[in-house]
C-alpha cells in the first residue's frame, strides 16, 4: 500500500492518532529542516513521524552521522517506518512521554526536534515544555502549524506555549507548496 493510502486508512481508523490525510510536501520538509543545526553528529528527534517524509529528509541530510530518533504514536505507521529506515531508532510511543522515552534510549539532551504533532497532542500534554526540557541550550524545536487554522484558539494556544518555553520563536513561512499551506515555528533557547 502506498504511503498516501496507508495514511488515509490510519486517519479513518483513528483521527486523534493520525491528524492528517496528506503527507508533508518536499517544501514543508525543507522548511522544517532549515532551522535545525544538522552539522557534526547531532541527536535529532522527530515527534509524529507518520509515514516518514521528514524522516527521509533527515536521513538524507544526516548521511549516517549523529543519532536520529523518530517517535510515532500509531503502531502501524511506526512499524512501517522502522522497516523503511533501519538506521533510525523508531519508537512507537507517545510524545507526552518524551523525557522518559529518551532516557530509555540513554539520551539526556538532543540538538533538534522536528514536530508534526497535532493540536490534540498539545492539548493532552505540555509539548513545548517537554521539548524544552530535553533540548540542549542551543537546541531548536521546529513545529509545523497549519496556516488556514492559525487564527483558531488551539493554534494560538500552541504558539503561546512555544513562546512560554523558549527565549525566541521565529514564525517561518508560509509554505504554500504544502496541502494545506503551513508555517514552521522555529523555537530556540529552551527556558
Amino acid at each position: 500500500m502506498s504511503d498516501a493510502g496507508l495514511l488515509f486508512r490510519q486517519f479513518l481508523r483513528d483521527p486523534t492518532r493520525v491528524a492528517t490525510v496528506t503527507a508533508s510536501s518536499p517544501a514543508l520538509v525543507a522548511a522544517m529542516l532549515a532551522p535545525l543545526d544538522l552539522d557534526g553528529d547531532p541527536v535529532v528527534v522527530e515527534l509524529g513521524a507518520g509515514t516518514g517524509r521528514v524522516t527521509d529528509g533527515l536521513v538524507e541530510r544526516l548521511g549516517g552521522r549523529g543519532r536520529h530518533v523518530a517517535i510515532e504514536l500509531d503502531p502501524t505507521l511506526a512499524a512501517r517506518l522502522a522497516r523503511r529506515h533501519p538506521g533510525v531508532t523508531v519508537v512507537p510511543g507517545n510524545a507526552a512521554d518524551l523525557p522518559a522515552l529518551l532516557r530509555g534510549l540513554g539520551i539526556d539532551r538532543v540538538d533538534g526536534i522536528s514536530s508534526l504533532l497535532p493540536w490534540v497532542a498539545w492539548a493532552r500534554a505540555p509539548i513545548a515544555g517537554l521539548a524544552a526540557s530535553v533540548l540542549a541550550p542551543e537546541g531548536v524545536l521546529a513545529q509545523v502549524s497549519l496556516l488556514p487554522t492559525a487564527w483558531m484558539p488551539p493554534a494560538r494556544r500552541q504558539l503561546a506555549a512555544v513562546r512560554g518555553a523558549f527565549r525566541t520563536v521565529d514564525v517561518r513561512g508560509p509554505v504554500w507548496g504544502n496541502l494545506p499551506p503551513a508555517r514552521v515555528l522555529a523555537a530556540r533557547g529552551p527556558l
